[in-house]
């Protein structure tokens, strides 16, 4: 065929559409129409989802020590080891599920799988908690025939049923990617996160208020509220898998192939060792084709900028293990106080309300004043001085809950009945006690936002959704430390520095251990921040094509569901791309 015949056939094709290119354009112009409702749709039903997992989750963590200590006979470092454990192992299964949808399960099987486990668990739950002792079948007693070690088997079985679950939903229903993160470039990522935490801040307090009233109507509400928040947001998930409202999550290197320039690397680094060959800058580099290795250069390279980060995860494990003495040693320590405010006696979960409020009126304030500052100060320099900040407020806070421990058992005792039983409490107000959560919220308002923005812009684009799954990671992994660290005070004081008695113990001296630790670790901290404050460093002048990318990816607006038609007809047809 010529070339005018070629020619003479695309402007045919081009003046004279056929019929199913015509179907093609309308069904593109339709769904273009129904594009702004349907993600009104989608952010709705993401809130309500996330309203229902944070519920049912908060749920179980604000009632497992007065359970395990009440009605199982733990101690107070058991029951706090088992609620580090379980929050913990909630956050690291959002990553093993979200690997596990990409490589070997569909995203919809799988969350169909995570919906039937997180209501299983709830409702094993709610037996367990559930008061069946009061009740009678004839003249004898349900549950009193039924060996306590099958209840906690029951017990323990929900607990690992429940973080399964709810992992799965954090990782396929509710990512960070789901928020619309790929419609921010760099300059509002800041911003994008700063009011991300804000938005989960306000989720928070509603699920808090909830969890109150229910603490404060007894049991039945328990059972009732908790199997119904984890019906409706199955509900709710099984209409965005209809309708296709669950968001593509943005492709990259994922976690083996990461791994697995790690291995990679170490095994040829190990064989040079017997057989020395050329020197490399990095001993990443022997992961490289070239050097010998299995992966491409682009990939080792992303691999370099992403384990720069490694030293900022790890100096975090402190700051999470204070940030994880709400749910554990400030939760005892309030238990122990005294609750009764004017005959009515005040839930504990309302504590964990204000240490929501700084989160809720710093964040507006911190991105007023991001916008002050001059462009080269607004992000590295900035960031790295809320990540300080952040830390020296929560070994500050874990230090006054100290000298309030003090102080409190200063104070005569009196009796207060707390989860069916009546506990020998101090009488000194639980509102002396605030300071600590407010400064535990200050301490998150400046260090999560913080953190975030600088995992996510601080390497390639590639690797951007890794890097955030090992922040999770370490968060998971700073609950264990927590769960350790309370482990090892306990034996090592044998049972002095974490009583099951408050009044007869020190618990003062953890609390005065843990802070002296975290100013340590932020001291260790800012010998390494300076490396952090360039986030744009990888975009340098070798590598525009990577940077031309970044910059043409940063430009698509549309989210991208499932199973939905998204597409927009390109301005040059195939044939004059084939010219």
């Amino acid at each position: 065929m010529s070339v005018t015949d070629f020619r003479v056939m695309g402007e045919e094709i081009t003046l004279e559409p056929s019929i199913e290119e015509e179907k093609t354009i309308k069904r593109t112009g339709y769904y273009s129409s129904l594009y702004p409702v349907k993600k009104m749709q989608g952010r709705i039903c993401l809130f309500l989802v996330d309203l229902c997992e944070k519920f049912t989750f908060f749920e179980v963590v604000c009632n497992m020590i007065p359970f395990c200590t009440g009605k199982l006979g733990y101690h107070n470092y058991h029951a706090a080891i088992l609620n580090l454990c379980f929050t913990g192992t909630s956050m690291m299964t959002s990553v093993l599920v979200g690997w596990l949808s990409e490589v070997y399960l569909g995203r919809n099987k799988l969350a169909y799988l995570c919906l039937l486990l997180h209501f299983l668990g709830v409702a094993l739950l709610s037996a367990v908690t559930f008061p069946i002792g009061d009740l009678c079948t004839g003249t004898s007693h349900v549950v009193n025939n039924i060996p306590t070690e099958e209840w906690e088997r029951v017990f323990y079985g929900a607990l690992l049923t429940i973080s399964l679950g709810t992992g799965g939903i954090r990782a396929i229903v509710c990512p960070l990617g789901a928020y619309g993160l790929q419609e921010y470039g760099s300059k509002k990522l800041t911003s994008f996160f700063k009011w991300f935490y804000w938005f989960m801040s306000v989720n928070a307090t509603i699920v808090f208020l909830g969890i109150s009233y229910i603490q404060h109507s007894g049991a039945w509400a328990l059972v009732i509220l908790t199997p119904f928040m984890s019906l409706l947001m199955a509900l709710i998930t099984l209409h965005m898998i209809y309708c296709n409202l669950i968001y593509q999550p943005e492709r990259g290197c994922s976690l083996m192939m990461t791994f697995g320039v790690l291995v990679n690397a170490l095994k040829t680094c190990c064989l040079r060792c017997h057989h020395p060959g050329r020197e490399v800058t990095s001993w990443l580099d022997h992961a490289k084709e070239k050097y010998g290795g299995r992966n491409s250069e682009l990939y080792v390279e992303d691999t370099k900028f992403f384990f720069t980060l490694f030293p900022l995860f790890i100096f975090q494990l402190l700051y999470r293990v204070c940030i994880m003495q709400i749910p554990s040693g400030y939760y005892l320590q309030t238990m122990n106080s005294n609750l009764n405010l004017g005959g009515f006696l005040l839930p504990i979960a309302v504590m964990n309300t204000i240490s929501l409020l700084p989160l809720l009126v710093l964040i507006p304030f911190m991105e007023y004043f991001s916008t002050c500052l001059h462009p080269s100060r607004r992000d590295g320099p900035f960031l790295m001085a809320c990540i300080i900040a952040g830390n020296f407020s929560a070994a500050l806070s874990v230090m006054v809950a100290g000298c309030l421990e003090i102080h409190r058992k200063h104070f005569p005792q009196l009796e207060q009945p707390l989860s069916g039983k009546v506990l020998a409490v101090s009488s000194m107000p639980c509102f002396h006690l605030i300071l600590q959560y407010l400064l535990l919220g200050v301490a998150e308002a400046l260090v999560n936002p913080a953190s975030s923005v600088i995992a996510y812009r601080f390497v390639p684009r590639s690797i951007r959704a890794t890097s955030m799954n090992f922040l999770t990671l370490f968060n998971g992994f700073g609950c264990y430390t927590g769960a350790l660290l309370v482990k090892l005070v306990y034996l090592i004081s044998e049972g002095n520095w974490f009583p099951n008695t408050l009044n007869k113990g020190n618990l003062e001296s953890f609390f005065f251990l843990l802070a002296s630790l975290t100013l340590l670790n932020v001291l260790g901290f800012c010998s390494v921040s300076q490396r952090y404050c360039n986030l744009n460093h990888f975009n340098a002048p070798n590598i525009g094509g990577s940077n031309l990318e970044e910059t043409l990816l940063l430009q698509e607006k549309s989210l991208k569901f499932y199973g939905s038609i998204q597409e927009i007809s390109p301005s040059i047809d195939r044939w004059e791309t084939a010219l």
